[in-house]
Protein backbone atom coordinates (compact mmCIF):
# COMPACT_ATOMS: atom_id res chain seq x y z
CA UNK A 1 0.00 0.00 0.00
CA UNK A 2 0.99 3.41 -0.20
CA UNK A 3 0.64 5.91 2.54
CA UNK A 4 0.21 9.57 3.10
CA UNK A 5 1.91 11.23 6.17
CA UNK A 6 1.13 14.80 7.30
CA UNK A 7 2.99 15.93 10.33
CA UNK A 8 6.31 15.52 10.52
CA UNK A 9 6.78 17.11 13.78
CA UNK A 10 8.52 15.32 17.13
CA UNK A 11 6.43 12.28 16.91
CA UNK A 12 5.24 12.11 13.68
CA UNK A 13 8.31 12.46 12.15
CA UNK A 14 9.67 9.61 13.34
CA UNK A 15 6.82 7.73 13.09
CA UNK A 16 7.04 8.57 9.16
CA UNK A 17 10.30 7.45 9.35
CA UNK A 18 9.65 4.15 10.75
CA UNK A 19 7.32 3.19 7.79
CA UNK A 20 10.04 3.83 5.51
CA UNK A 21 13.07 1.95 7.08
CA UNK A 22 9.95 -1.15 7.14
CA UNK A 23 9.75 -0.64 3.26
CA UNK A 24 6.76 1.06 2.99
CA UNK A 25 6.13 3.26 0.37
CA UNK A 26 5.32 6.85 1.79
CA UNK A 27 4.37 10.42 0.54
CA UNK A 28 4.93 12.92 3.23
CA UNK A 29 3.62 16.58 3.49
CA UNK A 30 4.00 19.17 6.17
CA UNK A 31 3.74 22.74 6.81
CA UNK A 32 7.87 23.39 6.88
CA UNK A 33 8.86 21.61 4.41
CA UNK A 34 11.98 21.41 5.97
CA UNK A 35 11.31 18.68 8.35
CA UNK A 36 10.89 16.46 5.31
CA UNK A 37 14.34 16.34 4.44
CA UNK A 38 15.26 12.85 6.15
CA UNK A 39 12.38 11.35 4.88
CA UNK A 40 13.21 12.31 1.32
CA UNK A 41 16.36 10.73 1.92
CA UNK A 42 14.89 7.54 3.53
CA UNK A 43 13.17 7.42 -0.59
CA UNK A 44 9.76 9.07 0.35
CA UNK A 45 7.81 11.18 -1.91
CA UNK A 46 6.35 14.93 -1.29
CA UNK A 47 3.17 16.33 -2.11
CA UNK A 48 2.85 20.38 -1.67
CA UNK A 49 -0.26 20.35 0.04
CA UNK A 50 -2.91 17.68 1.90
CA UNK A 51 -5.28 18.15 -1.23
CA UNK A 52 -2.40 16.96 -3.65
CA UNK A 53 -1.32 14.35 -1.34
CA UNK A 54 -4.43 12.87 -1.18
CA UNK A 55 -4.80 11.78 -5.01
CA UNK A 56 -1.52 10.27 -4.63
CA UNK A 57 -1.82 7.71 -2.08
CA UNK A 58 -4.15 4.43 -0.96
CA UNK A 59 -4.14 5.92 2.59
CA UNK A 60 -3.57 8.96 4.88
CA UNK A 61 -2.00 8.91 8.31
CA UNK A 62 -2.18 12.27 10.04
CA UNK A 63 0.01 13.15 13.02
CA UNK A 64 -0.99 16.86 14.21
CA UNK A 65 -1.21 19.28 17.32
CA UNK A 66 -4.76 20.03 18.28
CA UNK A 67 -7.87 18.80 16.90
CA UNK A 68 -8.60 22.10 15.31
CA UNK A 69 -5.90 21.70 13.14
CA UNK A 70 -6.75 17.85 12.39
CA UNK A 71 -9.86 18.79 11.03
CA UNK A 72 -8.49 21.77 8.92
CA UNK A 73 -6.71 18.95 7.39
CA UNK A 74 -9.34 16.42 7.05
CA UNK A 75 -11.38 19.22 4.78
CA UNK A 76 -8.59 19.20 2.50
CA UNK A 77 -8.04 15.56 2.55
CA UNK A 78 -11.28 14.74 2.24
CA UNK A 79 -12.58 16.35 -1.41
CA UNK A 80 -9.34 14.24 -3.53
CA UNK A 81 -9.54 10.81 -1.25
CA UNK A 82 -9.45 7.31 -2.79
CA UNK A 83 -12.75 5.85 -2.71
CA UNK A 84 -12.73 2.97 -0.19
CA UNK A 85 -9.59 5.23 1.42
CA UNK A 86 -8.98 5.22 5.72
CA UNK A 87 -7.49 7.92 7.10
CA UNK A 88 -5.33 6.90 10.26
CA UNK A 89 -5.11 8.97 13.12
CA UNK A 90 -1.65 9.59 15.06
CA UNK A 91 -2.44 12.73 16.62
CA UNK A 92 -4.49 12.46 20.71
CA UNK A 93 -7.85 14.05 20.32
CA UNK A 94 -11.03 13.44 22.47
CA UNK A 95 -13.31 10.90 21.70
CA UNK A 96 -16.17 13.57 20.69
CA UNK A 97 -13.37 14.76 18.40
CA UNK A 98 -12.92 11.26 17.20
CA UNK A 99 -15.99 10.27 16.58
CA UNK A 100 -17.58 13.79 14.89
CA UNK A 101 -14.56 13.58 12.60
CA UNK A 102 -15.46 10.22 11.70
CA UNK A 103 -18.84 10.64 11.10
CA UNK A 104 -17.45 13.61 8.55
CA UNK A 105 -14.74 11.28 7.22
CA UNK A 106 -17.69 8.45 6.53
CA UNK A 107 -20.41 10.93 5.03
CA UNK A 108 -17.22 11.04 2.30
CA UNK A 109 -16.79 7.72 2.32
CA UNK A 110 -13.74 7.65 4.24
CA UNK A 111 -13.72 5.55 7.22
CA UNK A 112 -11.33 5.99 10.17
CA UNK A 113 -8.87 4.51 12.54
CA UNK A 114 -7.65 6.63 15.41
CA UNK A 115 -3.68 5.26 16.25
CA UNK A 116 -2.59 7.30 19.14
CA UNK A 117 0.66 6.71 20.21
CA UNK A 118 2.29 6.75 23.89
CA UNK A 119 5.84 6.56 25.83
CA UNK A 120 7.49 9.15 24.42
CA UNK A 121 9.62 10.27 21.36
CA UNK A 122 12.46 8.79 21.80
CA UNK A 123 11.06 5.27 21.92
CA UNK A 124 8.98 6.86 18.75
CA UNK A 125 12.71 7.23 17.39
CA UNK A 126 13.61 3.46 17.91
CA UNK A 127 10.16 2.42 16.31
CA UNK A 128 9.43 0.72 19.65
CA UNK A 129 6.51 3.11 20.87
CA UNK A 130 3.10 1.60 21.77
CA UNK A 131 -0.11 2.56 19.31
CA UNK A 132 -3.50 2.37 20.95
CA UNK A 133 -5.89 1.10 17.84
CA UNK A 134 -9.50 2.36 17.83
CA UNK A 135 -12.14 1.54 14.99
CA UNK A 136 -13.44 -1.70 13.06
CA UNK A 137 -11.50 -4.85 13.30
CA UNK A 138 -11.15 -5.06 9.51
CA UNK A 139 -9.15 -1.67 9.73
CA UNK A 140 -6.82 -2.57 12.53
CA UNK A 141 -6.25 -6.06 10.52
CA UNK A 142 -5.33 -4.02 6.99
CA UNK A 143 -3.17 -1.41 8.95
CA UNK A 144 -1.46 -4.24 11.38
CA UNK A 145 1.64 -4.27 9.61
CA UNK A 146 2.16 -0.35 9.01
CA UNK A 147 1.36 0.27 13.27
CA UNK A 148 3.92 -3.00 14.28
CA UNK A 149 6.44 -0.66 12.00
CA UNK A 150 5.40 2.05 13.79
CA UNK A 151 5.86 0.32 17.49
CA UNK A 152 7.03 -2.27 19.47
CA UNK A 153 3.37 -3.01 21.08
CA UNK A 154 0.35 -2.49 19.05
CA UNK A 155 -3.47 -2.88 21.48
CA UNK A 156 -6.64 -2.49 19.49
CA UNK A 157 -8.96 -0.92 22.69
CA UNK A 158 -12.58 -1.34 20.98
CA UNK A 159 -14.47 0.71 18.57
CA UNK A 160 -13.73 4.35 17.38
CA UNK A 161 -13.41 6.69 20.41
CA UNK A 162 -11.77 3.54 22.77
CA UNK A 163 -7.97 4.50 22.18
CA UNK A 164 -9.14 8.08 22.59
CA UNK A 165 -10.05 7.75 26.12
CA UNK A 166 -7.21 5.16 27.44
CA UNK A 167 -4.53 7.67 25.78
CA UNK A 168 -5.72 10.31 27.56
CA UNK A 169 -5.99 7.77 30.98
CA UNK A 170 -2.36 7.28 29.98
CA UNK A 171 -1.18 10.98 29.80
CA UNK A 172 -3.01 11.77 32.53
CA UNK A 173 -1.06 9.21 35.20
CA UNK A 174 2.28 10.40 33.00
CA UNK A 175 1.60 13.72 34.14
CA UNK A 176 0.59 13.42 38.01
CA UNK A 177 3.55 11.30 38.12
CA UNK A 178 5.92 13.80 36.86
CA UNK A 179 4.51 16.21 39.92
CA UNK A 180 4.93 13.57 42.26
CA UNK A 181 8.31 13.13 40.78
CA UNK A 182 9.75 16.19 40.88
CA UNK A 183 8.24 16.56 44.92
CA UNK A 184 9.80 12.76 45.41
CA UNK A 185 13.75 14.35 43.83
CA UNK A 186 13.60 17.56 45.93
CA UNK A 187 12.98 16.18 49.13
CA UNK A 188 15.95 13.75 48.65
CA UNK A 189 18.10 17.10 47.61
CA UNK A 190 16.40 18.67 50.65
CA UNK A 191 17.40 15.85 52.51
CA UNK A 192 20.99 15.75 52.03
CA UNK A 193 20.79 12.89 49.63
CA UNK A 194 22.88 12.39 46.33
CA UNK A 195 20.57 12.98 43.53
CA UNK A 196 22.29 10.47 41.69
CA UNK A 197 22.01 7.56 44.08
CA UNK A 198 18.37 8.50 45.19
CA UNK A 199 17.08 8.42 41.79
CA UNK A 200 18.71 5.06 41.26
CA UNK A 201 17.29 4.18 44.16
CA UNK A 202 13.58 5.20 43.54
CA UNK A 203 14.49 3.04 40.18
CA UNK A 204 15.00 -0.04 41.79
CA UNK A 205 11.87 0.58 44.45
CA UNK A 206 8.31 -0.15 44.22
CA UNK A 207 8.18 3.98 44.06
CA UNK A 208 9.62 4.04 40.65
CA UNK A 209 7.43 4.85 37.09
CA UNK A 210 8.22 5.27 33.59
CA UNK A 211 8.05 8.43 33.92
CA UNK A 212 10.54 8.85 36.75
CA UNK A 213 12.45 6.40 34.93
CA UNK A 214 12.76 8.62 31.45
CA UNK A 215 12.10 11.98 32.11
CA UNK A 216 13.54 12.29 36.05
CA UNK A 217 17.08 11.64 33.93
CA UNK A 218 16.15 14.80 31.91
CA UNK A 219 15.22 16.58 34.80
CA UNK A 220 18.22 15.90 36.67
CA UNK A 221 20.30 16.71 33.55
CA UNK A 222 18.96 20.42 33.18
CA UNK A 223 17.92 20.23 29.94
CA UNK A 224 14.03 19.10 30.49
CA UNK A 225 13.93 18.24 26.68
CA UNK A 226 11.17 15.65 26.23
CA UNK A 227 9.76 17.28 23.37
CA UNK A 228 6.44 17.76 24.62
CA UNK A 229 4.79 21.48 25.54
CA UNK A 230 2.97 22.23 28.02
CA UNK A 231 0.54 23.83 25.65
CA UNK A 232 0.08 19.81 24.93
CA UNK A 233 -0.28 18.55 28.69
CA UNK A 234 -3.25 20.86 29.51
CA UNK A 235 -4.65 19.95 25.94
CA UNK A 236 -4.73 16.56 27.53
CA UNK A 237 -5.07 17.20 31.10
CA UNK A 238 -8.68 18.80 29.90
CA UNK A 239 -9.18 15.73 27.91
CA UNK A 240 -8.82 13.85 31.09
CA UNK A 241 -11.25 16.64 33.17
CA UNK A 242 -13.94 15.87 30.72
CA UNK A 243 -14.05 12.19 30.89
CA UNK A 244 -14.14 12.98 34.71
CA UNK A 245 -17.22 14.93 34.27
CA UNK A 246 -18.74 12.50 31.86
CA UNK A 247 -18.10 9.23 33.65
CA UNK A 248 -18.88 10.64 37.16
CA UNK A 249 -15.56 10.29 38.22
CA UNK A 250 -13.67 12.78 40.82
CA UNK A 251 -10.61 13.54 39.61
CA UNK A 252 -8.82 14.87 42.99
CA UNK A 253 -5.29 14.33 41.61
CA UNK A 254 -5.65 15.14 37.92
CA UNK A 255 -7.45 18.53 38.97
CA UNK A 256 -4.64 19.33 40.92
CA UNK A 257 -2.32 18.31 38.23
CA UNK A 258 -4.14 20.45 35.58
CA UNK A 259 -3.81 23.36 38.10
CA UNK A 260 -0.05 23.12 38.33
CA UNK A 261 0.30 22.90 34.93
CA UNK A 262 -1.53 26.18 34.53
CA UNK A 263 0.71 27.45 36.83
CA UNK A 264 3.49 26.46 34.59
CA UNK A 265 2.22 27.97 31.52
CA UNK A 266 2.03 31.07 33.39
CA UNK A 267 5.68 30.82 34.43
CA UNK A 268 7.37 29.74 31.42
CA UNK A 269 4.84 29.96 28.51
CA UNK A 270 2.91 27.62 26.55
CA UNK A 271 5.99 26.33 24.26
CA UNK A 272 8.01 25.35 27.29
CA UNK A 273 8.86 21.21 27.83
CA UNK A 274 6.12 19.92 29.98
CA UNK A 275 8.76 18.65 32.56
CA UNK A 276 9.98 22.03 33.34
CA UNK A 277 6.22 21.62 35.32
CA UNK A 278 9.32 20.87 37.99
CA UNK A 279 11.08 24.06 37.59
CA UNK A 280 8.03 25.89 39.83
CA UNK A 281 9.52 24.07 42.84
CA UNK A 282 13.06 24.77 41.88
CA UNK A 283 12.31 28.54 41.86
CA UNK A 284 10.16 28.06 44.51
CA UNK A 285 13.01 27.01 46.97
CA UNK A 286 16.00 28.17 44.87
CA UNK A 287 17.40 24.78 44.61
CA UNK A 288 17.78 23.66 41.40
CA UNK A 289 17.87 19.30 40.63
CA UNK A 290 20.89 18.67 38.71
CA UNK A 291 23.32 15.43 39.45
CA UNK A 292 26.21 13.81 37.14
CA UNK A 293 25.79 11.10 34.39
CA UNK A 294 22.30 12.17 32.75
CA UNK A 295 21.53 12.78 29.39
CA UNK A 296 19.93 15.91 27.67
CA UNK A 297 17.78 13.70 25.92
CA UNK A 298 16.45 10.42 25.66
CA UNK A 299 18.11 7.85 23.45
Amino acid sequence: MHYGYIGLGNLGGHLAASLLREGFQVTVHDIDPALAQRHLALGAGWADSPAELAGMVDHVFTCLPSPAISEAVLAQLLPDMRPGAHWIENSTLGRDDVLRLGQLASESGVRLMEAPVTGGVHLAAQGEITVLAGGDSDLYDLHLPALQAMGGRIFHMGPLGSAAVIKVITNMLAFIHLVADGEALMLAKRGGLDLKTAWEAISASSGSSFVHETEGQLILNGSYDIAFSMDLALKDLGFAMGFGREFGVPLDLASMTQQTFVKGKAAYGGRAQSTQIVKLLEDLLQTDLRAEGFPARLE
